[in-house]
């Protein structure tokens, strides 16, 4: 397998790893003693620069803070004080006004600084404004309004005949740099393009496939810059951002690839074999530090079109179970993340983070704190929260990842992910594997005391007691028994037709962000995501899929409970209340929501 076999050979040292509790639990290994608490590095980091900053840091106007960039270098041109302010100012300044207006507010004290006729000033300007050419050149290349004003500014220079200040300004270099921004490709839902398998999977072992994978999180990773972080911030979502987009289809494509590689195995052993190959790739990319990787697998796992396949699920061994719940538990939005931020805190060296949560945060963050203090002042402190938030990020793109891919095995990996399956695609296949409601459900159990498959008519009116359904004709054959299939079909028949008549199972769903770990109650599958991961009943707090909400079968409990109770002697007991209490009992095989084992 080329250089990645060697890099196999020699094992890695558990040092560098993450020494949270949950990774021992997962690994079988015997928990340490919890670390210490002790500030992140962002937080030492920010109440440095808050000292370095001096007043400033309780805020300033922003001509206030413009002046003391200028100030920041002397007469040659070198910088006479820290850069901190300068980096703050340039990167995150976009959240209070545009590149081409902070440039034209410098344009502006250029022009005064020739009416006062201080050249030094004027010299120092131009220095500012090289640094900001410098270390942020692509800013101008993606900004056609902030190169606009750059040829204003170097105009006027120009007309003043002042030589060093023109070379001082001059942005010809920006366009002899290396730089290249591919446009992220939308792949249509209907394209014909459409391949069934992956081109790459049985013949890669576990470690193998969680290598190659978090090498190509890395790649996507760390071209993500600060001005897509800060663009974020501005827009408040990932559109027209396409190095976020490429990340965050990157994550969708791995989790939409481990359903289909479970779901393109023909019986339930198979793919029961493909499930467990995913928890082993899990736990590579766990101790490998991918947390990003690591939530697309689970994600894929915990899918709804997985989660239901319950003959496979019966072939799944019980520790490989109790693996996934753990990792489930680590990455739950419960408490705000609180396992995965222990965890994440904890490693050293190479991680790669949940992106989702870490742009929450930034947005959290962006939303609590005002833009200006009292008095016009710039809120300094919220600059450097930002700064310090995105730099920690930024930052761990410098560090390699432990191992070495082959470049062609990436390739072909790269390609195999391209599978364009929609949503509605991928449940197909997955009630084509295992249909829905296969099985007669458990009540009908109770009453085939023999297990032959078949139940007496006397026995199905009992159950049928309070469903006298005229249109379901039963015992077809005339034989006094009546089997699994005719019974599973009166129900399925039943539910049909009473939402046909409009007297189903109305619920009154809302999109929701759940901040603890909830199941579907229409499949049993985990609601994955970091924000509105599914929907719930307002009326009687069910819970589901979007792509589940318009298949429930269950009446909202509060509809059902406000509805005309029968009298005793009636024959007509309404069919929908019963049809929610045997669904809630039998038509899920006993998958309880977690919340109420």
């Amino acid at each position: 397998m080329g250089t990645l076999g060697k890099a196999r050979e020699a094992p890695r040292k558990p040092s560098h790893g993450c020494r949270a509790t949950p990774k021992a639990r997962l690994e079988g290994k015997p928990s340490s003693s919890p670390l210490p608490c002790h500030p992140s590095l962002a937080q030492i980091t920010q109440f440095r620069m808050m000292v370095s900053l001096g007043h400033l840091a309780k805020g300033a106007s922003l001509d206030d803070l413009i002046d003391s960039c200028v100030q920041s270098f002397d007469a040659d041109g070198n910088l006479c004080r820290s850069n901190q302010l300068l980096q703050v100012m340039l990167t995150m300044h976009r959240i209070l006004i545009s590149s081409a207006e902070l440039l034209q507010k410098v344009i502006t004290l250029y022009k005064d600084a020739l009416a006062k006729n201080s050249p030094g000033l004027c010299l120092k300007i131009c220095y500012f404004v090289r640094y900001w050419i410098t270390e942020f050149w692509i800013m101008f290349k993606m900004d056609a309004s902030l190169a606009s004003t750059m040829e204003e500014f170097q105009e006027l220079v120009k007309a003043n005949g002042e030589e060093l200040h023109c070379r001082l300004i001059d942005t010809t270099q920006i366009n002899a740099r290396d730089w290249s921004r591919k446009l992220t490709q939308r792949i249509k839902s209907n394209t014909s393009k459409k391949r069934k398998v992956s081109l790459l999977f049985d013949h890669l072992e576990p470690e193998e496939l969680s290598e190659h994978l978090t090498y190509l999180e890395f790649k996507s990773f760390r071209r993500i810059s600060f001005s897509d972080y800060q663009n974020y911030l501005v827009n408040s979502c990932v559109k027209e951002n396409p190095t976020m987009e490429r990340s965050i289809a990157l994550c969708n494509g791995i989790s939409q690839w481990v359903q289909l590689m479970v779901l393109s195995r023909p019986t339930p052993q198979l793919r029961a074999e493909v499930f467990i190959k995913f928890i082993q790739v899990a736990q590579k990319l766990h101790q490998l530090q991918n947390f990003n990787t690591l939530m697309a697998v689970i994600g894929g796992l915990c899918h709804s079109s997985i989660s239901r396949l319950k003959e496979t699920s019966s072939h799944v061994p019980h520790e490989i179970n109790k693996v996934l719940g753990e990792m489930t538990e680590l990455l739950s939005s419960c408490r705000n993340y609180d396992n995965y931020r222990r965890a994440y805190g904890e490693c050293t060296h190479f991680k790669i983070p949940i992106l989702g949560v870490h742009l929450k945060d930034l947005i959290s963050l962006y939303e609590a704190m005002p833009d200006y203090l009292e008095e016009g002042k710039v809120n300094v402190h919220k600059l450097l929260a930002l700064y310090n938030h995105i730099n920690e990020l930024v930052q761990l793109q410098e560090v390699a990842p432990p191992l070495e891919a082959n470049k062609d095995l990436v390739h072909l990996l790269t390609l195999s992910l391209d599978l364009y399956y929609t949503e509605d695609e991928i449940y197909e296949l997955s009630y084509a594997r295992e249909p829905r409601n296969h099985k007669a459900p458990s009540v009908f159990k109770n009453y085939d005391h023999d297990q032959d498959g078949y139940i007496s008519q006397e026995e199905f009116e009992k159950i049928a007691a309070s469903f006298p359904f005229s249109f379901c004709v039963m015992d077809k054959d005339r034989e006094g028994l009546i089997s699994r299939e005719e019974i599973t079909a009166y129900f399925m028949r039943a539910s049909s037709i009473y939402s046909k008549l409009g007297l189903g199972f109305p619920h009154n769903f809302q999109e929701t962000t759940y901040l603890k770990p909830t199941f579907c109650d229409n499949c049993a599958g985990f609601l994955w995501g970091v924000i509105k991961q599914g929907y719930r009943c307002k009326d009687c707090g069910m819970n589901c899929h979007k792509q589940c909400k318009d298949l429930v079968v269950f009446e909202c409990k509060k509809r059902a409970k406000n509805s005309t109770a029968p009298t005793e002697n009636s024959t007509s007991v309404g069919p929908t209340s019963n049809l929610c209490s045997l669904g809630a009992k039998d038509l899920h095989h006993g998958n309880k929501h977690p919340e109420s084992r």
